[in-house]
């Protein structure tokens, strides 16, 4: 029997589960990816806590307790994920130790209302690493241009970071340049950079889904040729530009001290449009050194059909760069797509996070009563 997770692991993609909740940690779900699966990590956003939180049975016994304790929903919420995020993390510590701190991350984001807010984002990502206490947990932030010193400041402070929401190959060279400077200040504070750990989230599926909306608009042959390529090229292009920032002589300073680059992370690879196949953002973007982080929904395509035949992602950056350079021949802006794709993922994280406070308020009236 294929196992073709296995085959993807083999060919150096660190699969991790874009998913949590309590129903998962406590039935062993959690624990059977890990072994069943080869998962080793796990992702989390508001999006993810607002579906768990609506299961109100499983948060049935904490949100009585909270209730009792006249909590506000703001720090019912608190509680509740950090509880959450911290019992994943004692869960994948084998897989951390196995991997010297590669894998086994589970990551928190600050809350998406911070995202144009420099200070309140260090602050938050701070006040995370310390209620969670675990080291192998990532504070997500997103790349927005507020949150580039935000990156740099919360791993100067020897905190770990998930840089989220990446669309653009100058807003991840932007990212990467903060990862360096966070890496640099570390060092000058006195943290073991040897426990610093960062993934650099590159969103893929949303991608095509904005170009292809816009392709279709065109109509042409010409532009239908183009559809479903955009995200793909994209995010080789995005690995090119890794490739170069991992080679340059500052990053080989910063490694002496025994520091890990900063990992791309594959994002947002469910597929959207049921034209294309299921497994497509796993297949196309496989290449050693390299996170994927997968909806339950994916992980279980890629094991019953994905076709992993080494990588992918090496070898063909000029293609990559035709399509970039024939959606623009089109009128197609790239820095266009790219700027809605940003402010509309903060924007789907901030009506998650009001979704989030409501199904708790509604929890904690409902036990209070």
């Amino acid at each position: 029997m294929n196992d073709r997770l296995q085959d993807l692991a083999d060919a150096g993609v660190s699969i991790w589960l874009d998913d949590l909740s309590r129903q998962r940690l406590t039935s062993g779900s959690l624990a059977a990816l890990i072994h069943d699966q080869h998962v080793s990590g796990v992702t989390t956003n508001p999006t993810i806590f607002a579906k768990a939180i609506s299961d109100k049975n499983a948060y049935a016994e904490q949100v009585e307790r909270l209730a009792a304790e006249g909590v506000s929903t703001d720090q019912a919420i608190r509680v509740i994920t950090t509880d959450d995020v911290r019992n994943a993390a004692d869960l994948f510590k084998p897989v951390y130790d196995d991997t010297d701190g590669v894998d086994g991350r589970v990551s928190i984001e600050v809350e998406p209302g911070l995202a144009r807010d420099t200070a309140k984002t260090i602050a938050q990502a701070k006040e995370l690493w310390e209620i969670v206490g675990r080291e192998n947990v990532f504070v997500k932030i997103p790349a927005t241009k507020e949150g580039i010193p935000a990156i740099a400041e919360t791993l100067a402070a020897g905190i770990s970071v998930n840089v989220t929401l990446i669309f653009s190959l100058e807003r991840y060279q932007a990212v990467a340049d903060a990862f360096l400077t966070g890496l640099e200040k570390a060092l000058d504070n006195g943290h073991d950079v040897t426990k610093l750990g960062s993934v650099a989230s590159f969103f893929v599926s949303r991608v095509d889904t904005e170009v292809d909306k816009r392709l279709d608009a065109i109509g042409t042959d010409e532009a239908k040729a183009l559809k479903g390529k955009a995200a793909i090229a994209n995010a080789r292009l995005a690995f090119e530009a890794y490739e170069e920032i991992f080679a340059s002589d500052r990053w080989r300073a910063i490694e002496t001290a025994g520091a890990k680059p900063q990992r791309p992370l594959w994002a947002s690879t469910g597929v959207k449009d049921p034209a294309y196949k299921s497994t497509m953002y796993v297949e196309e973007l496989v290449t050693r050194g390299v996170v994927n982080t997968m909806p339950q929904a994916t992980i279980d395509a890629v094991a019953k059909e994905g076709d992993i035949t080494g990588d992918t992602v090496r070898g063909d950056y000029a293609a990559d760069r035709t399509v970039i350079a024939d959606l623009e021949k089109l009128g197609i802006s790239y820095d266009e797509v790219v700027q809605v794709l940003e402010d509309e993922g903060v924007s789907k994280f901030d009506a998650s996070w009001s979704e989030l406070q409501d199904t708790v308020t509604a929890a904690l009236k409902a036990a209070a009563k």
